[in-house]
């Protein structure tokens, strides 16, 4: 009789498993940014806007673990003006079930989001967040790490393999990822924070009955102050400046010519 009972427990185990992912507004990478004739931010006036790269794997993941029975809801949760909703709404046709906007036209800064998802941890109760591992506007790779010190969670960055099962009755994740020294292997208690690497999966592309099908699934809007955070920026920008430009490289005949050219132009040795 155990050893018939243990499936079932498993699958009551599974049968209420959410999974939360954040996903970002930003300028798509194909995008040739400039800064502001003011010197104060990018310039993201009339430039296409599209879902950060790595979160779009994140909600790929997660969508791909629901698929195969692991997780039976996945929310996507993004924050930041109104037309985050169409960032939302790709999420939703990639596969989440229902989505949440936290409307705010602050900037917000990633231990304003960090807190805001903890916010979000705490009502929802998710087993699992997955968040892409950094945004490609601002490069920080903070938010994951700062989400799961907040909520007191697990963590495991630049995950480039996940697999969720059942061990000794406690639900666990895998995670693989690289590090400086090569790969690592680690086991995490549920519920965890994951923030997903550029391997771990490849994106489907969104087709348009799917886009379709997303019109219709929920998308809650809320404010900073619905959840009790405040997201008052805490570090100022200074000023933002374009890299200086390059100078044409020439060619030399020899080496010799190389060195002295290295010497009197370049004046690096």
């Amino acid at each position: 009789m155990r050893c018939a009972q243990e499936p079932v427990d498993w699958l009551e185990r599974v049968s209420t498993m959410k999974i939360l992912v954040a996903v970002k507004r930003v300028v798509d990478s194909n995008v040739k940014v400039g800064v502001r004739s003011d010197g104060t931010a990018i310039d993201i006036a009339n430039v296409k806007m599209s879902m950060n790269p790595f979160d779009e794997i994140a909600v790929e993941e997660a969508v791909r673990l629901k698929e195969a029975g692991v997780a039976t809801e996945v929310i996507a949760v993004s924050a930041g003006v109104t037309q985050c909703h169409e960032t939302l709404r790709t999420a939703l046709a990639i596969g989440a079930d229902r989505a949440i906007l936290i409307e705010s036209n602050e900037e917000l800064q990633p231990l304003a989001v960090a807190k805001l998802l903890k916010a979000l941890v705490d009502r929802e109760q998710p087993q699992l967040v997955i968040l892409g591992k950094q945004a490609i506007d601002d490069d920080s790779n903070q938010t994951g790490q700062m989400l799961a010190a907040l909520a007191n969670l697990p963590q495991a960055t630049f995950a480039s393999k996940v697999t969720i099962a059942d061990k000794e009755g406690q639900m666990r994740a895998t995670v693989a990822r690289e590090v400086d020294g090569g790969a690592e292997t680690l086991s995490l208690k549920l519920p965890a924070v994951i923030t997903a690497d550029l391997r771990l999966n490849e994106p489907r592309y969104v087709t348009l009955p799917n886009i379709m099908k997303a019109k219709k699934k929920p998308v809650e809007t809320l404010k900073p102050e619905d959840l009790g955070v405040d997201v008052k920026p805490r570090l100022k920008t200074l000023k933002v400046a374009e890299p200086r430009k390059r100078s044409a490289g020439v060619k030399v005949a020899d080496v010799k010519t190389l060195v002295a050219k290295l010497k009197t132009e370049a004046k690096v040795l």
